[in-house]
């Protein structure tokens, strides 16, 4: 197990790359199933979850080379089905919640396709539902083994359909949409997720052969073929890690430019840091954040407290929210923080308020924050990281408090952030990595 030693206090300056999208990522390693030709991936992260993801491909047949750098080669031409039975593949399935998405192309490619329950953060209920009741309306038979807590579908043919989805859910629309490339006849996914990392995907599936409409929209088309092929593909950079790096700059009143951001896919993320006083300049397709003395919360125009919620693409992200509230702890003004989709998420605020933020967590649901406008500095303490986004906030939160803090179970924060301590370091960070 390893931990995080953090000086806090320090300002950083420099420039910063972004690694590639780890949500996007996720999605379109599991499509190099759907063809046995060659699937060219640049910008390809080396985070735990994606070098999981690459493992277990590797144990299910799929030629893998690493061609350059974050570049791989993946052809799936001897995909060994028979492991998906396998005790292996049980437990390297469970580890990760990524590999929920292997299941619609090999249902699509190979006529089935198994998974374990999957694991990933504990941030509160993550239903599989959605994926589960798309395979179905396409034709497939669905068992769940409570025993072994084992998921299977099979389907000889898939048959395109209608279907509403319940939830515009992102690995759902990811899941069901590779199942559907294949399937006889047209499949219309009303509902759909249409962040840009879906919109990614779709665009590879097209360039692969499939027949993709509704691209960027919440009506998804598509029209079945019966074969596709191999292509090349380049992750965007990961918005998730811009944002961080956007509240890191502003919580350590430090002058940081984020390059290569893709600017255009990142939605309301800019604005709603913009909300919270941060100021950003664009330069080219690099964000710059000036160092800033202080920085004030908007209001609404009728002088009510601001409120930011996460909201389905194209609202505010979830995975950006405890950034956002770790943000607001030394700003001036107050903000009510609402994390509409997962009730488990707020909990390390209570974190916070050990370092001395003034926050009242209202619900699992709802915290307000009284913004300390850097009037008194948070203070190191030790503390344990619970998720991904989490225990990136609270790294951010120990980099800008006095004295030293300890930060256990960073395993997490490395499944979703490349060596986030050696980039954070060269730009003048002191965060010490002790095994």
């Amino acid at each position: 197990m390893a931990t995080f030693e953090v000086t806090g206090g320090t300002r950083l300056k420099g420039e910063i790359i972004p690694q590639g999208a780890k949500n996007e990522a996720l999605q379109i390693l599991c499509a190099v199933l759907l063809t046995p030709e060659k699937v060219v991936i640049g910008n390809v992260p080396d985070i735990v979850d994606v070098n999981k993801l690459i493992d277990l491909l590797k144990a299910l047949g799929v030629k893998v080379e690493k061609t350059g750098y974050e570049e791989y080669t993946f052809q799936a031409d001897d995909v060994n089905v028979d492991y998906l039975n396998s005790p292996e593949f049980k437990k390297k399935g469970a580890a990760l919640r990524g590999s929920i998405m292997i299941v619609g192309p090999l249902l699509s490619r190979f006529g089935k396709g198994y998974i374990p329950r999957p694991g990933g953060d504990k941030i509160g209920r993550r239903r599989l539902d959605t994926h589960f009741i798309g395979f179905q309306n396409l034709g497939a038979k669905f068992e769940y083994d409570e025993n072994d807590s084992f998921y299977r579908v099979e389907a000889s043919n898939l048959q395109g359909c209608y279907m509403l989805l319940d939830e515009a859910s992102v690995t759902g629309t990811a899941n069901i949409l590779m199942a559907a490339v294949m399937a006889k006849g047209t499949t219309t996914i009303y509902n759909a997720a249409c962040e840009p990392y879906i919109q990614q995907l779709c665009k590879m599936l097209n360039r692969m052969g499939a027949k993709i409409s509704g691209i960027g929209s919440n009506l998804l088309i598509i029209e079945g073929v019966e074969y596709l092929g191999g292509t090349s593909h380049r992750m965007l950079p990961d918005m998730i890690e811009i944002g961080s790096f956007i509240g890191l700059a502003v919580m350590t009143q430090s002058e940081i430019t984020i390059k290569n951001v893709a600017y255009q896919e990142l939605g309301v993320i800019p604005d709603v840091f913009r909300k919270l006083g941060v100021k950003m300049e664009l330069r080219g397709d690099d964000l710059f954040i000036p160092a800033q003395e202080s920085y004030e919360i908007d209001t609404f125009i009728d002088g009510s407290i601001m409120t930011i919620a996460d909201a389905i693409w194209p609202g505010f992200t979830p995975d950006l929210l405890s950034i956002a509230l770790v943000v607001a702890t030394q700003a001036k003004g107050s903000v009510l923080i609402h994390q509409k989709m997962f009730e488990s998420r707020l909990f390390f605020v209570d974190k916070l308020i050990d370092m001395g933020a003034q926050i009242i967590l209202c619900d699992p649901h709802r915290a307000t924050v009284i913004g300390l406008n850097h009037h008194h500095a948070l203070k190191g303490i030790s503390m344990t990281s619970p998720d991904i986004r989490a225990g990136v906030a609270l790294l951010i939160a120990a980099m800008s408090a006095e004295g030293k803090s300890v930060i256990d179970n960073i395993e997490q924060i490395d499944r979703g952030y490349q060596r986030i301590d050696e980039r954070l370091n060269a730009i003048g960070a002191k965060i010490k990595r002790v095994n």
